[in-house]
């Protein structure tokens, strides 16, 4: 049996005497799909913290696997729009090989933007970008928060899409924070829901159906509904429509053609 990438047991964290997270058990295996959920101030981003290594938990144990190789992709990147920096050079701020950036740049489809100035890239470009460096040296686990943080729809679900291509070739474990359960709770091996405590977790269609679930945000049908529709197009990066026979998931509160 292959051991887990990382295992968490009774995980406590305090910040000024205040317990922000509670006893709180994660086993991230390879090739797995784990999405973290919660309302605001539910501790996933001080698990994630933990999960990284950034900070340190309090209490509980923490084993990780001797090859780990962990590839993080942060919810967003400030820059300032001064800073003469191009998506190349910031690429090679972490690896000097400019092949392999190119390449990595190709992957995730930006390898047009190569020159541009990184303080010029739309919300789902620099999204990209990230994710590109993120996978720079082939890790076998991601840890992605908050992925399509400021981008649209469209982007949005072309970013999951690519996020599991990327999973996919690279046989690793996900682990994504999101608000966006519409989209990811469909496409994800397991969902853990977050406040302060592990409320409940298992396979998406177990969670959506859990009181604990449902309580955080709000009854089955409005929190995960989805549908398989066809239509004879599919949207480029920057919105383009392009003719495709794709499927496409329904989001609630969005028009169809």
């Amino acid at each position: 049996m292959i051991p887990p990438l990382i295992k968490l047991n009774s995980i406590s964290k305090y910040f000024n005497g205040n317990k922000v997270l509670s006893s709180v058990d994660l086993t991230i295996n390879q090739g797995q799909i784990i999405t973290l959920i919660g309302p605001n101030g539910a501790g996933k981003t001080t698990l994630v913290k933990i999960v990284l290594g950034l900070i340190h938990a309090d209490e509980g144990v923490i084993s990780r696997s001797p090859d780990l190789r962990i590839g993080y992709m942060p919810q967003k990147l400030h820059i300032d729009p001064t800073m003469p920096i191009t998506l190349e050079r910031f690429l090679n701020l972490t690896e000097k090989n400019k092949k392999l950036c190119a390449d990595v740049l190709d992957e995730v489809g930006v390898i047009q933007l190569l020159s541009c100035p990184l303080s010029s890239l739309s919300g789902g470009e620099m999204q990209r970008a990230l994710l590109a460096r993120a996978i720079l040296h082939k890790p076998n686990f991601l840890v992605l928060d908050e992925p399509v943080q400021g981008v649209d729809v469209v982007g949005q679900e072309a970013l999951y899409k690519l996020i599991s291509e990327l999973h996919g070739r690279l046989n690793c474990a996900v682990l994504m924070v999101s608000h966006d359960l519409h989209l990811v709770m469909s496409s994800t091996n397991e969902v853990i829901c977050l406040n302060q405590h592990v409320c409940c977790h298992g396979h998406p269609d177990q969670v959506s159906r859990n009181p604990a679930f449902i309580e955080i945000f709000g009854t089955k049908t409005t929190a995960y509904t989805t549908y398989t529709h066809h239509h004879d197009h599919q949207h480029s990066l920057h919105g383009e429509v392009k003719k495709s026979k794709v499927s496409e998931k329904y989001v609630p509160g969005r028009s169809h053609d």
